[in-house]
Parts: C-alpha cells; sequence; structure tokens
C-alpha cells in the first residue's frame, strides 16, 4: 500500500516516517501536479512530497496520516512547493484523509484561546491541507533522499 503526502518541508519527516513499524520505504519527491518531470530547481506546478510504502499487516493509512497530522501545522497558505496535502488511491483513503484534516481544524478552532495554538496559527490563518485524488509521483534527485542523515560536511 501507499500514502502519498505532503508536509510543507519534505526533508525533516523522512527520518520520522522510516523509523515506524510497518513503513517499508519512504521516498522524497514531488506530486500534485500536471507538468512532466519536475525537479527541485524547476519544481513547475508540483508540491514537494513524500510517498510512503507500508504493510497495511503492520500499520495503516489512517495510523501514518494521523502521525502526519502530528508532524507539522498546515497554517496559512503557502506557495505551491511547500503546501500541506494528503493525495489519496481510493474512496476509503480520502474519507480518512478529509477526516484528519477536519479533526485538525476543529482541534485548532477549540483551542484557540490557548496562548501556543494562537502563535501556531498565526493570527487565526486557520488549517489550509488540500486532500486530492494522487497525480503522478515523481523520485526527487538522489542527494534528497534521506537527506538529514546524510553527512554534509
Amino acid at each position: 500500500r501507499n500514502l502519498n503526502l505532503c508536509h510543507g518541508m519534505i526533508l525533516a519527516p523522512q527520518p520520522a516516517f522510516l523509523a515506524k513499524k510497518g513503513v517499508e520505504r519512504c521516498i522524497v519527491g514531488y506530486s500534485g501536479g500536471k507538468e512532466l518531470n519536475p525537479t527541485y530547481r524547476n519544481i513547475l506546478d508540483h508540491t514537494e512530497a513524500l510517498l510512503i510504502e507500508f504493510d497495511p499487516k503492520e500499520t495503516t493509512y489512517e495510523d501514518l496520516v494521523l502521525d502526519w497530522s502530528k508532524m507539522h501545522s498546515p497554517r496559512g497558505k503557502s506557495k505551491c512547493q511547500y503546501r500541506s496535502a494528503l493525495w489519496y488511491l481510493n474512496d476509503e483513503q480520502k474519507e480518512i484523509a478529509e477526516e484528519v484534516v477536519e479533526g485538525m481544524k476543529t482541534y485548532m478552532s477549540r483551542h484557540s484561546a490557548n496562548p501556543t495554538i494562537r502563535r501556531v496559527m498565526k493570527n487565526d490563518d486557520g488549517v489550509y491541507s488540500d486532500v486530492e485524488e494522487a497525480t503522478r509521483f515523481y523520485r526527487a534527485e538522489e542527494y534528497h533522499q534521506n537527506f538529514l542523515n546524510k553527512d554534509r560536511f
């Protein structure tokens, strides 16, 4: 099974997902656009994304989407490259993704008096996470794969 998602910053969550039980592969890339062959330097109309391959006997799509929702704060609208998004492959995934995003919105609005939540929401910009039908996924350049675990010095 596959999960395609965007975190707003694709490099940070890759090691966290790879450490999760049942995750077999986590690939950095680009998704969500119509233009062919995006690259980091020419991302076109795509969004930086992760493609997660997992064993459904070990973990579920829902568990991974819930983990995703806890790893970032999709506040305020962002340019296409860095937006927050979930791409679904079937109706079941779409329903789960929409429920999780709605839950994030409800949580933020219920706790908007909390100073920490107010800081996260940046002046009540709200929660912006797109839920869309999956498009073609393009693997990012090799230097982006497992980026945080590479010796860059």
